[in-house]
């Protein structure tokens, strides 16, 4: 029997949605070369990770094993699974592919970053393969909300694996590449040993529809409206974003496109021939002077991001534009899961400047870009693979894949991140665990998630904080009382005296009969400040703050 082994091991994107990460390996035990499939980030909400810029998947044990590594396989373009590209590329060192449209993209991500571009290289669909050690790599068109999607034919001495990517059963869509059943079934005609697969849309139980489908119920609404209409839909699905401009043009309306990214995507579509036209547009300065009846703006921000286009429009101004009472708001996209409650702030922040918000709750002005439960069963009869890995989803999506999947005869397995799995045999065997978890940009820097920034942000997000400052002598006496500051703490608490001055009082009185040897030891100094503070909060306001003490001692 031979030593040498097909795992998979999910980093990121297994158990949660978002910041996809995917390492396959062949090889010894512990020898494996290696190919890592997409390299995305998710993105931050000031319950979870405040203040932070964006997530990335920990990636540790990629970068200690970077020797074995033979190269990065991306995708497609969207934030999920390219959006980390740049960050990490540094630590990882070796060549990035993927086609044109998403080689474009992860370019700038490098030069973004300070790294070199010409690391991404750009390889042509199937039936073009790459050789990255023991592996061949193939990229096999799908349809999907970006252009240029591919799922991966990922073949090895143990076997083909075809990894899906992000896909759907779209056979017209506007633009991209058509899903062909019949190139998918003479890919698979030789046997495919596994097919790791998306799993986002499982517990929808009807068939995807086409976006060629919903282009004229667009048209329409935005014919009804009778002032501004604006729409927002993820920047990256181009084919959207014209099809929502064609509507608009079709309806007499003058196009602005707002936020770099949506800017931005629809340069790389046509620099890269994704795009042949798109209707004319207008530069917001110029957006200012259209009447209202006759303006539509296409902006970003449908997952509720505080800093994009939508966010500014609902709190205000963005680019010298202002929503009035009237104006008509779509949000043309699905809210990711772990996204609700910032589409709903600023879907009610809009509502109260009187504008009318349209959401596809009804499914009647947006096409998802994942398949559902019919379609992932028809992409499983027409690969007819030995065993189904579920990815891209919560765990209770990937379990509810696994269960279909072994329903109908096909071996399966839930891995979530840090759960490596053989697929050498005829059934996927989980095989070990690594650890995983995720880190941070926070600004300019990286952070880890035990690094305790974030975890101290959301303890003084939820409990305020105090400062207490104390001055001691040449003697260790102190020198007149403690004073305190407090953050995000009631003025008065249950004796309606001033908390400040009851914090005061209290750590004076302290001070005033402490040991020698408590007042020439900071540690215990510290310590002890500390804790009456957090006990006369608790006292007073029913609540145990952050408390940090600086004690200053003249010498």
């Amino acid at each position: 029997m031979s030593s040498e082994r097909l795992i998979y091991l999910p980093l990121g994107g297994a158990g949660e949605i978002g910041m996809n990460a995917y390492v396959y390996g062949y090889g010894p035990e512990g020898e494996e070369r290696l190919i890592l499939v997409d390299l995305g980030v998710t993105f931050s909400d000031m319950e979870g990770s405040p203040g932070v810029d964006l997530i990335f998947p920990d990636i540790t044990w990629l970068t200690e094993n970077k020797d074995r590594l033979e190269a990065v396989f991306i995708t497609h373009g969207h934030e999920d699974h390219i959006g980390a590209v740049g960050h990490y590329w540094e630590k990882l060192g070796v060549p990035v592919y993927a086609r044109a449209f998403t080689a474009n993209l992860a370019r700038h991500k490098m030069a973004d970053r300070g790294q070199p571009a010409e690391e991404v290289v750009t390889v042509g669909p199937w039936p073009d393969m790459t050789g990255a050690g023991p592996f061949s790599v193939g990229f096999l068109p799908v349809s999907h909300s970006i252009p240029e999607s591919a799922a991966l034919v990922i073949d090895s001495p143990a076997g083909r694996v075809i990894h899906s990517g992000d896909f759907k059963l779209d056979q017209t869509p506007v633009v991209g590449e058509p899903f062909d059943p019949d190139l998918w079934a003479e890919v698979s005609r030789d046997g495919v040993k596994a097919l790791v697969c998306d799993s986002t849309n499982v517990f929808s139980g009807y068939a995807g529809r086409s976006e060629a489908s919903v282009g004229p119920e667009i048209e329409a609404l935005v014919k009804a409206a009778p002032q501004a209409v604006v729409a927002t839909t993820f920047a990256s699905n181009v084919a959207w974003v014209k099809t929502l401009a064609e509507a608009g043009e079709r309806a007499g309306r003058s196009i602005c496109l707002m936020g770099r990214a949506m800017r931005r995507m629809i340069e790389a579509a046509i620099q890269e021939g994704v795009l042949t036209s798109f209707p004319k547009v207008i530069s917001p300065e110029d957006a200012r002077a259209v009447p209202r009846e006759s303006l539509m703006l296409l902006v970003t921000g449908s997952q509720g991001e505080r800093r994009a286009a939508s966010a500014q429009l609902a709190r205000g101004k963005y680019n010298g534009i202002e929503l009035q009472a009237g104006d008509l708001f779509l949000f043309s996209s699905k809210t990711i899961p772990g996204n609700e409650r910032g589409v709903i702030r600023i879907m009610n922040q809009l509502s109260e400047k009187g504008v009318d918000v349209v959401d596809d709750s009804n499914g009647h002005y947006h096409v998802s870009g994942h398949a559902n439960r019919p379609d992932l069963e028809r992409l499983q009869d027409i690969v007819n693979p030995e065993m189904v890995i579920p990815n891209h989803g919560e765990h209770r999506h990937l379990r509810e894949h696994a269960r279909i999947s072994t329903e109908r005869g096909r071996a399966s397995v839930v891995a979530v991140n840090g759960t490596m799995v053989d697929l050498t045999a005829a059934a996927p065997k989980v095989c070990g665990f690594v650890e995983t978890g995720r880190t941070y940009l926070d600004g300019a820097t990286q952070i880890g998630a035990l690094d305790g920034v974030v975890r101290d942000r959301i303890r003084m997000a939820l409990n305020g904080h105090v400062v207490v400052t104390v001055i001691l002598d040449e003697e260790d006496e102190p020198l007149g009382e403690a004073w305190c500051d407090i953050k995000g703490l009631p003025e008065e608490g249950r004796s309606r005296a001033p908390l400040v001055e009851v914090l005061e009082e209290d750590l004076s009185q302290f001070l005033g009969r402490a040991g020698e040897k408590t007042l020439r030891d900071d540690d215990k100094l510290e310590g002890e400040l500390r804790r009456i503070a957090r006990g006369t909060c608790a006292d007073e306001i029913g609540k145990k703050p952050e408390v940090t003490v600086v004690v200053s001692r003249l010498r």
